[in-house]
């Protein structure tokens, strides 16, 4: 028997965000008029916004006009990263950035999701990792759940669903491995 999506029956309150209501509304707010906005040119507050409300940013993390960070308290971003213009960080779950990670213009990734086989669509949330030197490209999502190994890269436009190998290059979607990145040249 097949079964149907019944939004009725969603119920969300076992998910936990993490902090209040009240802070959650403050982030909110702030977020929208000095973060996301496309107006402040100064990536050095965007940061201290972002550390105050719980995230961990490293030293030299630049953060570009128009970003969208959902929770910031369960971001961890290492030295030197760039995060770029319209990035979409929706970390339901924690999202952990290592050192010299690029995030390439409107870059997505994605910690949570439904579960298509569940009737009531129950929500789905898994971490993701990026690890030192990995660069994801335009447009390119990240899947919840996903671990991008050491200098690995997804290129623009791409879908990473699954793990992505370190030194690879990937395209598509979802994405595949196209070739080694050159060691030397990283």
């Amino acid at each position: 028997m097949i079964q149907k999506t019944d939004l009725s029956r969603y119920n969300n309150t076992a998910f936990d965000t993490g902090k209040p209501f009240w802070y959650r509304t403050c982030w909110y707010f702030l977020s929208a008029l000095l973060v996301q906005c496309a107006w402040n040119p100064s990536s050095a507050l965007r940061v201290f916004l972002l550390r105050l409300f719980g995230a961990r940013m490293g030293a030299g993390v630049v953060v570009k006009p128009s970003v969208h960070i959902k929770y910031p308290w369960r971001l961890t971003v290492g030295d030197h990263c760039w995060i770029g213009e319209k990035v979409w960080i929706d970390n339901l779950a924690p999202v952990t950035l290592g050192q010299h990670v690029c995030l390439s213009q409107e870059a997505y990734l994605l910690t949570g999701n439904h579960n298509y086989k569940s009737p009531a669509f129950d929500l789905i949330t898994l971490p993701i990792v990026l690890e030192d030197g990995v660069w994801i490209g335009a447009r390119a999502v990240v899947c919840p759940g996903v671990t991008v190994r050491s200098h690995a890269v997804l290129s623009v436009g791409s879908v990473a669903a699954k793990e992505l190998e370190a030194y690879t290059i990937y395209s598509g979607n979802p994405a595949e491995p196209l070739r080694k990145r050159d060691i030397n040249a990283c």
